[in-house]
Parts: C-alpha cells; sequence; structure tokens
C-alpha cells in the first residue's frame, strides 16, 4: 500500500474515532462499511493480547497513546479528568444524550440483516472466513489485506454501494422504481450452473396456497407506521401502537370460558370470528380462580361455556342451536342496548392470578438498594474513554467494608457476590469485582438498557431471582394461551390488536422482567433452544404493539437491533438471539462482523453451533416468515422438524419437474450455510423434509438435470 492510501485510511479512521455522533450510522454507511472489517480485525488482536479496552479510537495518535500507556501517564489523565468532571451530570435525562454515550461507548456496532441483499458483501464475508484458522504471526498482514480489500471495494463499486444506499432509505433507483417494490417484481434465479435473469413463472400452486392463508381475517387490523422513534428513545406506550381498526362494540359483554389444548374451544372461538362477535377469553389455565368461579355459577368447570351479560349460553353445541332457531341474532342485538349486570362474570383483572414479582426477599437487594443510595455516580474517565453514572471499586469497597463490619478482602469478596448476581458490572467487563480505580455501573444505570431495553423494571427488584426454567415455563403458558386465543390455526395469522389488549400479554411482559438477574447459564441445550426461539416470537410481537411496523429496511435495522430484553444481564436483540444464540454466534447474512466478540458474556450463552431448523420457527411479523407456534424444550427437536416440514411444504420450496424449475424460499438463500456449503447441499437438506414422494422426485431433478432454481420475493408486509 502506498503513502497515499494509507493517508487516506488514516484519515477516514481518525473522522470515525472521534466524532462518531456527528456521522449519521445510515447516509454514512460506505465509510462504515469500510471500517467495520477493520475494527473487527484490530478488536480481535487485542483480545488476543489481552488489551480489548483499549477501543480503536486510539488510531488518531497511536504513538502517543502508547505512551501513555508506557511511562503511566494515563492513569494520571484518567485521575485529573474525574476530578475534573466530578461536577458533571451523574445521569443522562435527555434521550439525544443517551444516545451520545451509547455511541462513545460502543467498541462497534451491532451487525443487523435487515433484508438488503448486497452480493459483494457477502462475497468478501465469505472470503474473510478462511482468515480463521491462520495463525497470530500472519495476523498483521490479514488486517491490512482485508482493510485494502474493503477499501477498494468502496472505491471500485460506487455503483453497487449507492444502490445499497437507496435501498436502505427506500428511495427509488435510476429507472424510478422502490427498491421495496421488488418483492413484487419477481425474484433472482438461479441456476445450479450459472445465474440467469428470468424472471420467475407464477405458479398456479402457490398462488393457490396464497389464497388460502388470506381466508383467515382477524378482528382488528393494524396499520403500517413509519414512526420508529421509540427505539431510539426508549420510550414506550399506548400512544405508540399503531393504529387500529376497531369494530363497532355495544354496551353488552360476551364472555368466553376455555382451558389450554380444548378442541372444543378451537371451535368456539372459529364460530365466534365467522359471526363477527367480539368476546373476551378467559382461560382458567391462566386464571384458575376463575375455574372455581365457573363451579360456583354452574357447578362444573367443563370448558366451553359461553356468557352473553349475565345469561349462561352453553358451548358450541347451545351456539349452532340458537343460530338454526333466529335466537343468536336478537340476542347479539340485545348486546348493543343492554349493559352487564353485577351477576356478570368480569373480564379478567390486571394482575389477577399473578406470579410474578412473588416469592422470597432478597437481602442483598436490600443492601444494593442502600449502596445506591449511600454512592455518589458520576461520569467517569477510563482508559481515555468517558462513562456515565459510574462508581468505583475503592468507594463500593468502602461501603461495604463499613455497612456489613467487613475487613477490607472480605468486602471484595461480597462485591464479587453482588456483581455475580448481575447488580452490576465493570464497564468494559474486565473482571467480575476488584478494589481500587476499576469502573462499575448499576445493570439499569447502562445506556443501552436505559434506553433500549423493555423489560427492566423501575428500581431493584425486591424477591430473590426464580430459577430460570420456572419463569421460562410461565412464559411459554402465556405465549400457548395467547397464540391459541389471537393467532390462526394454521400460525400464520396474528390479532395484534387483542394480543396488546388481553391480560395475559400485560402479565408476560411483567414476567419477563424477572429475566434480569436469572442464571442463563443452567439452560440445557434443549432448553436454550425452546427458551430463546419462544423469547424471540413474543419479543417481535412486543415491538410490533409498542412501536409500529418497520416501513422499510432502515426500519428493520431498529427493529431487529434496537428493541432488547435483560436476560441475565445483558441485553440481547433479536438479531442477537437469532444470529448470536440460535445459529452459534453466526455472522447475519451480508455482514462481516460476528453478533458476540470473545470476551462478550453472551458468547457463553450462544449455542455451540448452528441449528438451521430454528429458521422455520423464528417469527418476526412478516407473511413470509413461519407458522407462529409455542415451542417446549421436552419435545424442540420434533418440534422443528414439524415446523421445518410445515413451512417447506406448503409454499416454501414449490417443484415444477416438467419446467425442471424450482422456487424456493429466500430464508433458504440467506442462510444457506447453516443448511450446506452451496446450492446444490442446501436443497438436498431442504428436500428430507419435503413430502416422501416430493423428495424424490426433487432430490431426483437435482442429481439428473440442470435445475433452475428460482428464489421468491420476500414479503415484509404484516402477518395479519
Amino acid at each position: 500500500m502506498d503513502d497515499g492510501d494509507k493517508d487516506e485510511k488514516n484519515v477516514a479512521v481518525t473522522d470515525e474515532c472521534t466524532n462518531p455522533e456527528e456521522k449519521d450510522q445510515d447516509e454514512d454507511l460506505p465509510g462504515r462499511t469500510e471500517m467495520l472489517n477493520v475494527k473487527e480485525a484490530i478488536n480481535s488482536s487485542s483480545e488476543n493480547s489481552g488489551n480489548d479496552s483499549e477501543a480503536h479510537c486510539y488510531l488518531k495518535d497511536d504513538s502517543e497513546a502508547h505512551s501513555h500507556l508506557k511511562d503511566g501517564s494515563e492513569k494520571e489523565f484518567n485521575e485529573k479528568m474525574n476530578t475534573e468532571g466530578s461536577s458533571d451530570s451523574m445521569e443522562p435525562t435527555d434521550s439525544s444524550q443517551i444516545e451520545e454515550e451509547i455511541l462513545a461507548e460502543d467498541k462497534s456496532e451491532e451487525p443487523i440483516f435487515d433484508g438488503t441483499e448486497v452480493p459483494e458483501m457477502e462475497d468478501l464475508r465469505r472470503s474473510s472466513n478462511q482468515s480463521v484458522d491462520l495463525d497470530s504471526e500472519a495476523h498483521g498482514s490479514v488486517i491490512n489485506e482485508r482493510a485494502t480489500a474493503i477499501k477498494n471495494f468502496v472505491k471500485e463499486k460506487g455503483a453497487t454501494v449507492s444502490t445499497f444506499i437507496r435501498r436502505l432509505s427506500g428511495k427509488k433507483d435510476e429507472n424510478d422504481v422502490s427498491v421495496e417494490d421488488d418483492k413484487n417484481e419477481g425474484s433472482e434465479s438461479i441456476n445450479s450452473g450459472n445465474t440467469g435473469s428470468d424472471a420467475e413463472p407464477k405458479s398456479k400452486e402457490g398462488q393457490h396456497k396464497s389464497e388460502e392463508r388470506a381466508t383467515w381475517n382477524p378482528l382488528n387490523l393494524i396499520k403500517i407506521g413509519r414512526d420508529f422513534d421509540p427505539f431510539m428513545t426508549g420510550l414506550s406506550g399506548h400512544e405508540n401502537v399503531p393504529d387500529l381498526i376497531e369494530q363497532p362494540t355495544g354496551k353488552g359483554r360476551i364472555v368466553l370460558y376455555t382451558k389450554l389444548g380444548c378442541e372444543d374451544c378451537k371451535m368456539v372461538r372459529l364460530f365466534m370470528r365467522q359471526k363477527m362477535l367480539k368476546y373476551v377469553e378467559i382461560n382458567i389455565d391462566i386464571f384458575p380462580s376463575r375455574k372455581i368461579e365457573l363451579e360456583n355459577n354452574t357447578g362444573s368447570s367443563t370448558v366451553p361455556k359461553v356468557y352473553f351479560n349475565d345469561l349462561l349460553i352453553g358451548g358450541l353445541t347451545e351456539l349452532k342451536k340458537m343460530e338454526e332457531s333466529g335466537i343468536l341474532d336478537d340476542r347479539t342485538d340485545a348486546l348493543f342496548k343492554d349493559e352487564p349486570s353485577s351477576a356478570a362474570p368480569l373480564p379478567p383483572l390486571p394482575g389477577e392470578d399473578d406470579e410474578s414479582g412473588s416469592g422470597k426477599i432478597d437481602e442483598l437487594a436490600a443492601i444494593v438498594r442502600k449502596m445506591r443510595e449511600s454512592i455518589t455516580l458520576k461520569d467517569r474517565f477510563y482508559k481515555m474513554r468517558r462513562f456515565s453514572s459510574c462508581f468505583l471499586g475503592s468507594e463500593a469497597v468502602d461501603f461495604l467494608s463499613e455497612d456489613q463490619y467487613l475487613e477490607r478482602d472480605e468486602a471484595v469478596e461480597f462485591g464479587r457476590k453482588l456483581a455475580s448476581k448481575h447488580f452490576f458490572h465493570h464497564v468494559l467487563g474486565e473482571n467480575v469485582f476488584e478494589d481500587g480505580n476499576h469502573l462499575y455501573r448499576f445493570l439499569d444505570n447502562d445506556p443501552i438498557i436505559m434506553s433500549q431495553c423493555y423489560n427492566i423494571p423501575k428500581g431493584i427488584i425486591d424477591v430473590e431471582p426464580k430459577p430460570i426454567i420456572e419463569v421460562a415455563s410461565r412464559l411459554r403458558k402465556l405465549s400457548h394461551a395467547m397464540f391459541e386465543a389471537y393467532v390462526s390455526e394454521d400460525g400464520k395469522h396474528v390479532d395484534y390488536r387483542s394480543i396488546q389488549g388481553c391480560e395475559e400479554f400485560k402479565r408476560y411482559v411483567r414476567t419477563t422482567e424477572e429475566l434480569q438477574r436469572v442464571e442463563i447459564h443452567e439452560l440445557s441445550r434443549e432448553e436454550k433452544l425452546a427458551f430463546f426461539i419462544n423469547i424471540y416470537n413474543m419479543m417481535a410481537i412486543h415491538a410490533l404493539v409498542t412501536c409500529g411496523h418497520p416501513a422499510g429496511p432502515l426500519d428493520r435495522r431498529k427493529f431487529f437491533g434496537d428493541f432488547k430484553y435483560v436476560i441475565g444481564g445483558c441485553a440481547y436483540s433479536l438479531s442477537a438471539i437469532q444470529n448470536g444464540i440460535l445459529r452459534g454466534n453466526q455472522r447475519p447474512p451480508y455482514n462481516l462482523a460476528k453478533p458476540f466478540g470473545l470476551k462478550d458474556q453472551r458468547s457463553k450463552v450462544a449455542l455451540a453451533y448452528a441449528e438451521p431448523l430454528v429458521h422455520f420457527a423464528l417469527v418476526c411479523g412478516t407473511k413470509s416468515g413461519p407458522a407462529l407456534k409455542c415451542y417446549s424444550p421436552g419435545n424442540i427437536d420434533k418440534e422443528l422438524v414439524e415446523a421445518a416440514r410445515g413451512f417447506l411444504r406448503n409454499g416454501g420450496i414449490l417443484v415444477d419437474p416438467e419446467a425442471k424449475v424450482a422456487s424456493v424460499s429466500k430464508i433458504l438463500r440467506w442462510y444457506s450455510t447453516d443448511f450446506g456449503k452451496n446450492e446444490t447441499e442446501v436443497l438436498k437438506h431442504a428436500a428430507n423434509y419435503l413430502e416422501p414422494a416430493e423428495s424424490e422426485q426433487f432430490l431426483e431433478l437435482l442429481a439428473n438435470t440442470q435445475l433452475k432454481v428460482l428464489y421468491q420475493p420476500y414479503d415484509w408486509s404484516l402477518n395479519i
């Protein structure tokens, strides 16, 4: 590399490091793309040398920074800055200030796949995988080669990058065709031997399946919303719920008693939807006190049972008899006029039969609360970087020594116990807890957790953390109840309005607050699979009803990356769960970086290897996604196989043996590395889940002919 190229790279790095808040994350995408691989390689090298905390901003004046480290002046600088900055605001109150702190403290941006395809980027990603097994002596040259490759890519592929930016922004291309409308124009065709540009032929079978999926309509519809400010500010509330079309309601009330796994209850729900009757559902497995109420009022706890105000109708048989005799219409008309009496069953009350927040009082929580009141939180400098709302390890030791009557060494051990329970953590994750000038921060003072996590409670939870198995079981039960009540039988259509308003969902959100300090490392492979798949699917629903449906790639980046839950002391986004945990810390499609670094605590939770079938279970609220179901740890592998069969046999793969054409879901293309080394291996893997006759025919076509593979356009619209 000549001197001019070196100067150009140094200038780019300096600009990226010194003023990160001045660069727009989306408009400066080529610069970020160029820097992404450099930062990843430098961070990897720093981790190997034990200096991961030295952020890439040292590149601005590398020699000066290292001289500080050698003569110990860095420590003096930090002490001086901490002393001078003691009057700084202890807690940021402005959301924009929190965002600036995140930009200042984060070493790198989380890799996100937003549906935008950049083939050149994927080629670079695959070539970068080849450097994983290189020894450390060759690592330095690899950094320069990879940085040069990306730089040349940005220079020489200007048109491609411009198209990429237009796709992110949702703008139209040179032909005045919206990139977001690509999904309606057909898909790319890929031949086994070469790449073609033929348009995808319309499949009658595919159209028929699409019509079948559209037959079920929820009671309410969601509008597409473009306002995703809540993702950035961390604010949530009813004002951010998407506009919904409501049915006219009368003064009366229909109540339906149900229980989990009841086939007769499903039939009554279907009857109610066909008649366009709005009702309140009470699941006696979720609200056990209502089971006693039902027994007292009717002499039996058998379900389903339907009430029109205070009048007991019965089950499906009674409803059909009323329909045949014409009485049903009269009864429903009366509901618009008559208010329910005091004898009519009430809808589930807030907090009714709720176990969340109950349990044994946590003595450690009381100590930490007192510790927070005694220690003054300040914005401090540590290793040339500023961190907000921190305290020194020595300050914590001073407090614990005095409050718990401990020697200093004993206080350090006690502090480690508190840190291991996720009350606070080191700002850079360098240690659990030590005495001295190390900086620590309470969990809910972390800028990312404050602004992006939607299950963080207000204040410290007073009860001891429950076992993760118990919390996961209660969350799974609530999810199961909501899916039975508000999701179509095929799992392809969701009634988001009803979910948003039901008591089960509110209890679910309250229960997720208990995940803050659970010990997630206790989970087995099967338990992790079921837990994180279920959490992902409910997180997506939570994000949709709270912040709206993402309108384009930029909004999808926020949807997948900025809506998080705190689980076991760490923040997890949808992308982190999918690519970091369930795919064994694999790079997202068209990205160069992995979700978790070597020293990221979340990497210890990740599965040992990618689980390819999870792609047929993860539902992000799109029409082209899989069916929405609830998964159990005891049968997770069997359930995943069933999910794969259901997806691939119902439009995921459509084969025309006469034309020798296969229409395949883009999920198999985006995550092809999880299924095989090349396209043929991917399709052979997928063929295992087709009907036996179709699978045999498909495999013969793959082996004996030049099968043309067309990838179906992905429909990102909402699965209502």
